[in-house]
């Protein structure tokens, strides 16, 4: 059986949708079968529109993508988490669903699962690396099994963190992410994959 991989992502301008479907892709690529949820808005229109753009992005990912939910999370071998990063830490559309984990948490279906994280800044040093780090906090109480990507890639080199895939999107240009930093989330995805499948293999 395929190993199989979740990718659950929050994205308002499209920077951390690219990095989860390259993400996608590399775990596709070394075999698993994958779901992309995107994680809905927790406001309504109302405040969705002094952000100009905003609405018609999310409207645009929610045709796209289903809603995650629980038992995608009960589904996956391994999970990867990536969300823009806001002061710091992850954005709250995303933790809204890891805290909804709560009943799988009580029950131990998590445990063992592997577990990635990735993020998009709006500028250099904006919360890349506290942002992945903190979803490592959400991995650490279910009972996640932490895959960073390291240094096991030369890209890794270039592009992303030791701890998870990256990009940054400059304010307002909302640039999106470099073909580099596309790599980097790539390699995230197989090396999640391989975690997974040794994991699974153990079960």
């Amino acid at each position: 059986m395929k190993p199989r991989i979740l990718v659950v992502f929050y994205s308002r301008n499209g920077s951390t949708e690219a990095l989860s479907r390259a993400l996608g892709e590399g775990a596709e690529a070394s075999g698993a079968e994958v779901r992309l949820r995107r994680a809905r808005e927790l406001v309504d229109e109302t405040v969705m529109a002094r952000a100009p753009g905003w609405i018609d992005a999310a409207r645009r990912m929610n045709e796209t993508y289903e809603r995650p939910t629980e038992a995608d999370a009960e589904w996956a071998d391994g999970i990867a988490l990536g969300a823009p990063t806001r002061f710091g830490g992850a954005a709250s559309e995303l933790r809204a669903f890891m805290e909804g984990l709560g009943g799988l948490w009580f029950k131990g279906k998590l445990y063992g699962k592997a577990g990635a994280a990735f993020t998009s800044t709006s500028t250099p040093h904006g919360g890349n690396e506290s942002t992945i780090l903190s979803l490592y906090c959400a991995f650490a109480h279910l009972g996640m099994v932490i895959v960073p990507t390291g240094y096991g890639d030369s890209m890794s080199f270039k592009a992303g963190t030791p701890y998870g895939a990256s990009s940054v999107s400059f304010g307002q240009k909302a640039e999106l992410p470099t073909s580099d930093d596309l790599a980097v989330a790539r390699f995230q995805g197989r090396r999640l994959t391989e975690v997974a499948s040794a994991l699974r293999s153990q079960t």
